[in-house]
């Protein structure tokens, strides 16, 4: 930039060369900037996103498959690998709970930014007399280990369920019990606590598949409680959670005013259906280049 600055003076390059590289120049310095924001030992892994509806009955959990759809798509853009390890479907649409295991590089270190409660607000296609209406989903991101990092699981404290996936998946769908059900005893070295640790995968239509990565599952939810104690921000984070519900969101999606906006950053934007095809990328950076440093310096 420097350089071809001092071209210009001299008359060997132009304006216009100049301000072509001075795009260049800052999108590689915040690009740069982005990437210094993601040096903790868990940015660079795949994640297990989570959503769960909240308050809103089926306009949520109408809700809640939207935002699975807008991550899907996000995933999609970013070329990373989700899958869909569990779901519970809504009593009459869209989804209770969606469970995703996404593979790639950063997937964390980006999706980190998507913890807490997401609010619509739209008129709702469930409401007969056409009302604007309020819905709230949260959303949950843990760490995805991979084979470098050892979790040490005791297998005395699990216990096995199997039951019959639903859905689609052929004859061999509703017939096998191919779904499993992981019960864990995590008993917590400081305090002596003892809780359960509930998960459910049907991903696979092989019970021995199932039960893989639910053991995958366990062990990246214990690697994320083992970060949560040696983060400061992450702990404050976990335990200033809130109901999902109305005054909590992180972020609020108004349809028909065209604005979707972060409550933290106070970034928005006014192409509502761009971020629900995944154009996520603006909210995130906009949250890591003010909070990651101080992630990272805790």
């Amino acid at each position: 930039m420097q350089i071809l600055f001092d071209f210009a003076k001299s008359g060997d390059a132009t304006d216009e060369d100049v301000d072509e590289q001075y795009r260049i120049t800052i999108a590689a310095i915040e690009k740069l900037e982005l990437q210094n924001m993601l040096r903790n030992d868990e940015d660079k892994l795949g994640a297990v996103l989570k959503i769960n509806s909240g308050a809103g009955g089926t306009e949520s959990q109408d809700w809640t498959e939207m935002l699975m759809r807008m991550y899907l798509r996000w995933c999609e853009r970013k070329g990373y690998k989700p899958k869909i390890v569990n779901v519970l479907d809504g009593d009459t649409a869209g989804i209770k709970s969606v469970t995703m295991q996404i593979e790639g590089d950063f997937v964390y270190g980006y999706l980190k930014s998507e913890i807490g409660v997401h609010r619509l607000v739209r008129v709702s296609p469930y409401n007969a007399q056409g009302k604007r209406m309020t819905s709230f989903s949260s959303v949950f991101v843990s760490p995805l280990v991979d084979d470098s990092i050892d979790i040490v699981v005791n297998q005395a404290d699990i216990s096995w369920d199997t039951f019959r996936s639903s859905g689609a998946g052929g004859q061999n769908v509703n017939k096998v019990e191919t779904g499993v059900r992981l019960r864990y005893n995590y008993k917590d070295p400081d305090t002596g606590e003892i809780r359960e640790i509930l998960i459910e995968n049907t991903e696979s239509r092989s019970q021995l598949g199932n039960r893989e990565n639910a053991m995958r599952l366990l062990k990246s939810q214990l690697y994320d409680i083992e970060l949560q104690k040696r983060n400061a921000e992450k702990a404050k984070q976990e335990a200033g959670k809130k109901k999902i519900e109305w005054g909590s969101q992180i972020r609020s999606y108004v349809f028909d005013d065209r604005r979707v906006k972060d409550h933290r950053t106070n970034y928005q934007t006014s192409d509502v259906q761009g971020v629900m095809d995944g154009d996520l990328d603006n909210f995130i950076k906009a949250y890591l280049m003010e909070f990651g440093g101080k992630l990272v310096e805790n």
